[in-house]
């Protein structure tokens, strides 16, 4: 019963309060146009010319780079024009202690995850009629997330934690639930859909700031872990 409970609740609290994910800006889109258009791979490696344009730092990617509360560094076509026209982007996910990332899905891409640090907790709810399938993730454990599946992760402990996902997409695209809120959706019509008031005209000015992917989860395990929700920066 008290796992029922503490989904609802965080599930709850993620679609109320959270950060959407951070959208990736393009680095490079001249550099990205060239190599979309480029005749063959030869002429793609002379616009990757230096060995600098095949190294990519996740722990560079400030603010996104961090377990206060967390987030998601993208190694993508966006953010690393190298990873142009071969299909896939690698992610490092950062939990810090209590964190979440709120329920989401991934339009164009399916996702594996696998945990390198911490446990986490994940919930995947693909269509209509589909069951609740939730895993417990510990280092070296994975799971994947099909094409356009609802899912959500929870770190369960006071200790950081630290995922990589690998999505078939150098532009797989995020879209978080909560975002029904935010969106422009008429709040009368998403009110009707949910059957109670939950929206309202000037939601939007309501919801937490864009932030970096992640947010603080349940209240419950933050009292627990002795951690406020304006956490210091934190690294492994």
């Amino acid at each position: 019963m008290y796992g029922h409970l503490a989904l609802a609740s965080s599930v709850l609290l993620a679609v109320l309060t959270q950060h959407a994910n951070a959208v990736d800006k393009t680095r490079d889109p001249s550099l990205d146009t060239n190599l979309a258009t480029a005749a063959t791979q030869l002429d793609r490696l002379a616009l990757l010319g230096n060995d600098d344009a095949w190294l990519f730092d996740f722990t560079a990617q400030e603010p996104n780079y961090n377990f206060a509360p967390g987030g998601v560094v993208n190694m993508n076509a966006a953010t690393f024009p190298a990873a142009k026209g071969n299909g896939m982007t690698m992610a490092m996910l950062n939990l810090g202690p209590c964190s979440m990332l709120p329920p989401h899905y991934h339009p164009r891409a399916s996702n594996y995850v696998v945990a390198i640090h911490g446990n986490t907790t994940t919930y995947m709810y693909e269509e209509n009629g589909a069951r609740l399938v939730t895993e417990t993730l510990t280092p070296g454990m994975a799971t994947i997330f099909p094409q356009a599946s609802m899912h959500m992760m929870v770190n369960n402990g006071c200790e950081n934690a630290q995922l990589v996902s690998a999505l078939n997409s150098d532009d797989a695209g995020t879209q978080n639930i909560g975002n029904v809120f935010s969106n422009g959706f008429p709040a009368e019509l998403v009110n009707a859909a949910f059957g109670q008031d939950l929206a309202s005209s000037d939601v939007a000015s309501k919801m937490t700031p864009v932030g970096t992917g992640s947010n603080w989860g349940l209240s419950e395990c933050l009292k627990q872990c002795g951690i406020q929700a304006n956490g210091t920066y934190i690294r492994f």
